[in-house]
């Protein structure tokens, strides 16, 4: 098989040391035809900084172009404005900041795209403990709520692919390796949301018009998860911002993808919410995640004004 180019898109916020470690991590991959694209969304300052710690090229001579975002664009805002500026490529890897790939991450996934009976694969992600935190994802459409696969087992022994891609309907947005003529097929991600749900949204959709997901079994990724939103960890030490808009977020979805079942799904939304919070006494966890659930109900989108 002929080797793809892949442009890696990458959004930073503030997190100098996560890029520079990703960077370390990308120079080791095997797959060797790739450019790196990172828009940074937390300012001139946090810019600066960043501009001051990476290269402009790795050691394989693979280029490193950084943009500074024109405000805080969320997530997909940062990824489309990635996308903007790398223009064609044979697939793109959407990869988040705090994540490490093995060295063989990126050829294994590239090559398992090659396969050609899927757009968009998936692949393990592991926690700092070695533990997984996802194999994939399956977001339940009648609870509102998103599943990591396989969350929190050891990695080995594992499902088959076959298992994993029958029970999987969106790829985890720390690391997903898409088609080259993909967005162009099924559309970009919502920047409505922000941050959080958008990718399954986006999977979701995508599978609506035909887009079909793929799972590889040898990739992995070290995922330190949340380090720039607070979105990780204890649920009692997550902030404001992550527990709103996953909360508000996990109603949009339902609201754009399953419209009947929003009377539904957003209760058992707020009673699975309000059981995480209880058996964690993360009652100030509650009191944002109940007024992003509410957020939800009136479509509220894009960035919170208090933000």
């Amino acid at each position: 098989m002929s080797s793809l180019h892949v442009a890696i898109l990458i959004v930073s916020f503030r997190g100098v040391q996560d890029v520079v470690d990703c960077l370390a991590a990308l120079d080791r991959s095997e797959h060797r035809d790739f450019s790196v694209f990172i828009c940074e969304n937390g300012g001139a300052e946090a810019y600066a900084a960043l501009q001051d710690a990476i290269p402009g090229k790795l050691s394989g001579g693979q280029s490193v172009h950084l943009s500074l975002s024109a405000g805080n664009l969320g997530f997909a805002g940062g990824v489309n404005a990635c996308l903007d500026v790398a223009g064609p490529a044979d697939a793109y890897w959407i990869l988040n900041p705090d994540t490490q790939p093995d060295p063989g991450a990126l050829a294994s996934m590239v090559a398992r795209l090659q396969e050609g009976d899927c757009d968009m694969v998936g692949h393990d992600i592991v926690l700092p403990s070695g533990l997984l935190a996802s194999r994939s994802g399956r977001w339940s459409k009648r609870t509102a709520r998103a599943i990591s696969i396989d969350h929190g087992r050891p990695r080995a022994p594992g499902l088959a692919r076959g298992e994993v891609e029958a029970a999987m309907n969106y790829v985890i947005g720390a690391s997903m390796l898409v088609s080259g003529d993909f967005f162009e097929r099924f559309g970009r991600m919502r920047e409505d949301y922000f941050l959080y749900c958008e990718e399954a949204e986006w999977c979701l959709r995508a599978k609506a018009q035909g887009a079909r997901l793929g799972y590889d079994q040898t990739a992995v990724v070290l995922h330190a998860h949340g380090t720039s939103t607070g979105g990780g960890g204890d649920l009692r030490s997550r902030s404001r911002i992550a527990v709103y808009l996953i909360e508000r977020n996990r109603v949009l979805l339902t609201r754009d993808c399953f419209p009947a079942l929003v009377p539904t799904a957003s209760m058992f939304a707020l009673l699975h919410l309000m059981l995480r919070c209880a058996r964690a006494s993360a009652w100030r966890q509650l009191a944002y995640g109940v007024s992003g659930w509410a957020a939800g109900l009136r479509d509220e989108r894009g960035r919170p004004a208090w933000f």
